[in-house]
């Protein structure tokens, strides 16, 4: 199999216009709003979505158009191998957030914890389950020194 196609079931909206200064994790984007407007064709896929308070949200990083196996990542200052960070720019740009869900309203799905930017094409949605996705036995690798300073720290442009 040599590609792969996906279509976008929706579109993702938030009040992030542009990258720079966008949080760089839904923990940083705590209370911000958004929404997910799914397309016509997908509206019976969202039956009994309303009663999960969370959701993960599977994106194109369709402002990507290429990548380096390394990286300098937003939390650190030392360049590292791609695959050990949450770089956007990626031989396949496909993004993941855990997002609120606040409000479904036909193809309308609002949430909060929003981190993505406006316009970003949507591939999928999974119910978030506690005891299915969280681990506690995890080690976090070299972020360990910094992973507390996600809530403040900021996008740039030099994944653009």
């Amino acid at each position: 199999m040599s590609q792969i196609n996906y279509e976008p079931i929706g579109t993702i909206r938030s009040p992030h216009e542009d990258i720079d200064g966008m949080p760089i994790q839904p923990t940083g984007a705590e209370g911000i709003e958004g929404e997910l407007e799914i397309k016509p064709e997908y509206k019976e896929g969202l039956k009994d979505l309303e009663g999960f308070s969370h959701i993960i949200i599977l994106y194109h990083f369709h402002l990507c158009d290429d990548y380096s196996l390394a990286v300098k990542p937003f939390l650190d200052e030392e360049e590292r191998g791609l695959f050990s960070t949450r770089a956007p720019k990626r031989p396949n740009p496909i993004g993941l957030s855990i997002v609120r869900v606040t409000d479904i309203d036909g193809t309308t799905i609002k949430i909060k914890d929003v981190d993505v930017v406006d316009g970003t094409p949507l591939l999928d949605i999974k119910p978030y389950v506690p005891e299915f996705d969280r681990r506690d036995d995890c080690r976090v690798g070299w972020l360990e020194k910094d992973v507390e300073k996600v809530t403040e720290k900021k996008s740039d442009r030099r994944f653009e």
